[in-house]
Protein backbone atom coordinates (compact mmCIF):
# COMPACT_ATOMS: atom_id res chain seq x y z
CA UNK A 1 0.00 0.00 0.00
CA UNK A 2 1.77 3.56 -0.78
CA UNK A 3 1.72 5.85 2.32
CA UNK A 4 2.97 8.92 2.67
CA UNK A 5 5.50 7.16 4.61
CA UNK A 6 7.01 5.49 1.28
CA UNK A 7 6.50 8.54 -1.16
CA UNK A 8 8.77 10.24 1.84
CA UNK A 9 10.94 6.94 1.25
CA UNK A 10 11.13 7.29 -2.56
CA UNK A 11 12.41 10.99 -1.56
CA UNK A 12 15.20 10.23 0.83
CA UNK A 13 16.72 7.26 -1.56
CA UNK A 14 17.08 10.29 -4.49
CA UNK A 15 18.84 12.14 -2.05
CA UNK A 16 20.84 9.64 -0.33
CA UNK A 17 21.95 8.52 -3.76
CA UNK A 18 22.57 12.40 -5.48
CA UNK A 19 19.90 11.63 -8.13
CA UNK A 20 17.37 13.86 -9.31
CA UNK A 21 13.95 12.68 -9.61
CA UNK A 22 13.62 13.94 -13.40
CA UNK A 23 16.25 11.13 -13.59
CA UNK A 24 14.39 8.83 -11.95
CA UNK A 25 11.31 9.59 -14.07
CA UNK A 26 13.11 8.94 -17.20
CA UNK A 27 14.65 5.37 -15.86
CA UNK A 28 11.39 4.07 -15.81
CA UNK A 29 9.85 5.65 -18.98
CA UNK A 30 8.11 8.40 -17.93
CA UNK A 31 7.90 11.81 -18.80
CA UNK A 32 10.12 13.99 -16.93
CA UNK A 33 7.69 15.57 -13.64
CA UNK A 34 5.83 12.04 -13.23
CA UNK A 35 7.91 11.09 -9.76
CA UNK A 36 7.47 14.77 -8.68
CA UNK A 37 4.11 14.81 -9.21
CA UNK A 38 4.04 11.45 -7.27
CA UNK A 39 5.68 12.46 -4.05
CA UNK A 40 4.30 16.07 -4.01
CA UNK A 41 0.66 15.60 -5.33
CA UNK A 42 -0.15 12.00 -4.70
CA UNK A 43 -0.67 11.82 -8.87
CA UNK A 44 -0.78 8.56 -9.44
CA UNK A 45 -1.63 7.21 -6.45
CA UNK A 46 0.41 4.19 -6.54
CA UNK A 47 3.37 3.17 -8.95
CA UNK A 48 2.91 0.60 -11.65
CA UNK A 49 4.28 -2.36 -10.47
CA UNK A 50 7.00 -3.01 -13.08
CA UNK A 51 8.33 1.19 -12.62
CA UNK A 52 8.43 0.19 -8.86
CA UNK A 53 10.01 -2.53 -9.41
CA UNK A 54 12.39 -0.99 -11.41
CA UNK A 55 12.79 1.44 -8.77
CA UNK A 56 13.81 -1.02 -6.02
CA UNK A 57 16.09 -2.72 -8.10
CA UNK A 58 18.26 0.64 -8.65
CA UNK A 59 18.21 1.73 -5.14
CA UNK A 60 18.72 -2.16 -3.82
CA UNK A 61 16.06 -1.81 -1.28
CA UNK A 62 12.50 -4.43 -0.73
CA UNK A 63 9.72 -3.42 -2.91
CA UNK A 64 7.64 -3.04 -0.04
CA UNK A 65 9.78 0.10 1.37
CA UNK A 66 7.94 1.44 -2.48
CA UNK A 67 4.80 0.85 -1.45
CA UNK A 68 4.47 -2.95 -2.47
CA UNK A 69 2.25 -5.90 0.06
CA UNK A 70 4.85 -7.18 1.88
CA UNK A 71 3.55 -10.55 0.59
CA UNK A 72 4.30 -9.18 -2.81
CA UNK A 73 7.77 -7.51 -2.08
CA UNK A 74 10.57 -8.24 -4.30
CA UNK A 75 13.90 -8.80 -2.70
CA UNK A 76 16.24 -5.74 -3.81
CA UNK A 77 18.57 -5.64 -7.05
CA UNK A 78 16.59 -8.86 -7.91
CA UNK A 79 18.16 -11.21 -5.14
CA UNK A 80 15.49 -14.20 -4.24
CA UNK A 81 15.73 -16.44 -1.52
CA UNK A 82 15.47 -19.79 -1.89
CA UNK A 83 15.33 -21.82 1.24
CA UNK A 84 18.83 -21.89 2.39
CA UNK A 85 19.97 -20.09 -0.81
CA UNK A 86 20.33 -16.52 -2.55
CA UNK A 87 20.33 -15.03 -6.14
CA UNK A 88 22.28 -12.52 -5.94
CA UNK A 89 21.92 -10.50 -9.43
CA UNK A 90 24.94 -10.15 -11.72
CA UNK A 91 24.43 -6.29 -13.24
CA UNK A 92 25.04 -5.98 -16.58
CA UNK A 93 27.71 -3.68 -16.48
CA UNK A 94 31.30 -3.72 -15.66
CA UNK A 95 33.49 -2.16 -12.96
CA UNK A 96 36.66 -0.95 -14.75
CA UNK A 97 40.29 -1.81 -13.24
CA UNK A 98 41.87 0.45 -16.02
CA UNK A 99 41.35 4.11 -17.36
CA UNK A 100 37.43 3.70 -16.63
CA UNK A 101 34.38 1.91 -18.33
CA UNK A 102 31.11 4.19 -18.74
CA UNK A 103 28.40 2.81 -16.32
CA UNK A 104 26.05 0.99 -18.35
CA UNK A 105 22.08 -0.22 -17.36
CA UNK A 106 21.91 -1.97 -14.64
CA UNK A 107 19.91 -4.64 -15.61
CA UNK A 108 20.52 -8.07 -14.08
CA UNK A 109 21.70 -10.49 -17.13
CA UNK A 110 21.85 -13.56 -14.56
CA UNK A 111 22.51 -15.11 -10.84
CA UNK A 112 24.78 -16.10 -8.31
CA UNK A 113 23.91 -18.10 -5.41
CA UNK A 114 25.15 -17.69 -2.69
CA UNK A 115 24.10 -20.20 1.26
CA UNK A 116 21.99 -17.82 3.05
CA UNK A 117 24.18 -19.60 6.29
CA UNK A 118 27.73 -18.40 4.57
CA UNK A 119 26.10 -14.75 4.14
CA UNK A 120 24.80 -14.56 7.83
CA UNK A 121 28.39 -15.39 8.63
CA UNK A 122 29.73 -12.56 6.62
CA UNK A 123 27.62 -10.48 8.02
CA UNK A 124 26.38 -9.48 5.04
CA UNK A 125 22.88 -8.23 4.11
CA UNK A 126 20.79 -10.15 0.62
CA UNK A 127 19.34 -7.13 0.00
CA UNK A 128 22.60 -4.94 -0.99
CA UNK A 129 24.55 -7.39 -2.61
CA UNK A 130 24.62 -7.70 -6.68
CA UNK A 131 27.67 -8.83 -8.80
CA UNK A 132 29.72 -7.43 -11.75
CA UNK A 133 32.87 -8.08 -13.88
CA UNK A 134 35.92 -6.43 -13.41
CA UNK A 135 37.22 -4.91 -17.08
CA UNK A 136 41.02 -3.96 -17.27
CA UNK A 137 44.16 -4.89 -15.14
CA UNK A 138 44.80 -1.90 -12.64
CA UNK A 139 43.86 -4.23 -10.14
CA UNK A 140 46.32 -7.05 -11.31
CA UNK A 141 47.71 -8.83 -7.91
CA UNK A 142 44.30 -8.82 -7.03
CA UNK A 143 41.98 -8.22 -9.04
CA UNK A 144 42.05 -9.68 -12.89
CA UNK A 145 40.24 -8.75 -15.92
CA UNK A 146 37.63 -11.07 -16.06
CA UNK A 147 36.84 -11.75 -12.55
CA UNK A 148 33.20 -11.78 -10.91
CA UNK A 149 32.89 -9.37 -7.63
CA UNK A 150 30.75 -9.21 -5.25
CA UNK A 151 29.72 -5.88 -4.00
CA UNK A 152 28.08 -4.64 -0.54
CA UNK A 153 26.02 -2.01 -1.00
CA UNK A 154 25.13 -0.99 2.87
CA UNK A 155 25.42 2.53 3.48
CA UNK A 156 28.96 2.63 6.24
CA UNK A 157 31.77 5.35 6.80
CA UNK A 158 33.95 4.85 4.23
CA UNK A 159 37.08 1.90 5.33
CA UNK A 160 40.06 0.60 4.14
CA UNK A 161 39.62 -2.19 1.32
CA UNK A 162 38.73 -2.17 -2.45
CA UNK A 163 35.51 -0.54 -3.41
CA UNK A 164 33.77 0.00 -6.47
CA UNK A 165 33.02 3.86 -6.82
CA UNK A 166 31.78 6.67 -9.83
CA UNK A 167 33.82 9.13 -10.51
CA UNK A 168 31.81 11.18 -13.70
CA UNK A 169 30.27 8.32 -15.69
CA UNK A 170 32.60 5.93 -15.09
CA UNK A 171 32.50 2.77 -12.99
CA UNK A 172 36.00 2.22 -11.26
CA UNK A 173 37.11 -0.66 -9.03
CA UNK A 174 40.01 0.45 -6.68
CA UNK A 175 41.06 1.09 -3.18
CA UNK A 176 40.13 4.50 -1.50
CA UNK A 177 42.57 6.19 0.72
CA UNK A 178 40.83 8.95 2.64
CA UNK A 179 43.90 9.70 5.02
CA UNK A 180 44.25 13.53 2.78
CA UNK A 181 41.89 15.77 4.25
CA UNK A 182 39.77 17.16 1.27
CA UNK A 183 40.90 14.46 -0.99
CA UNK A 184 40.19 11.07 -1.99
CA UNK A 185 42.42 9.28 -3.79
CA UNK A 186 41.80 5.73 -5.76
CA UNK A 187 44.51 3.08 -5.69
CA UNK A 188 45.32 0.73 -7.65
CA UNK A 189 47.39 -2.26 -6.94
CA UNK A 190 49.01 -3.07 -10.17
CA UNK A 191 52.04 -0.44 -9.87
CA UNK A 192 52.20 0.75 -13.37
CA UNK A 193 48.95 2.62 -12.97
CA UNK A 194 49.44 6.11 -10.82
CA UNK A 195 47.10 7.40 -7.96
CA UNK A 196 43.99 9.12 -9.25
CA UNK A 197 43.26 12.19 -6.79
CA UNK A 198 39.66 13.71 -6.16
CA UNK A 199 37.61 15.75 -4.52
CA UNK A 200 34.48 13.92 -2.11
CA UNK A 201 32.17 15.40 -4.41
CA UNK A 202 33.59 13.48 -7.49
CA UNK A 203 33.15 10.23 -6.04
CA UNK A 204 30.38 8.39 -5.45
CA UNK A 205 31.22 4.93 -3.12
CA UNK A 206 28.82 2.25 -4.71
CA UNK A 207 29.56 -0.32 -2.47
CA UNK A 208 32.63 -2.40 -0.82
CA UNK A 209 33.48 -5.59 -2.62
CA UNK A 210 33.70 -8.59 -0.33
CA UNK A 211 34.19 -11.70 -2.97
CA UNK A 212 35.78 -12.03 -5.97
CA UNK A 213 35.21 -15.71 -8.38
CA UNK A 214 37.80 -15.83 -11.29
CA UNK A 215 39.29 -18.25 -13.94
CA UNK A 216 42.38 -20.13 -12.97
Amino acid sequence: MVTADSRARLLELATLRGVSLSSLSELIGRNSTYLQQFIRKGSPRKLEETDRRTLARFFGVAESELGAPEEKSVQAAGSVRRGDWVDVPRLALGASAGPGALAGEEAAIGTFRFASRWLREQGLDPAQLSAIRVEGDSMEGTLRDGDEILVDRTPRPVRDGIHVVRAGDALLVKRLDTAQPGKVVLVSDNPAYRPIELTPDEVQVIGRVVWKSGRL
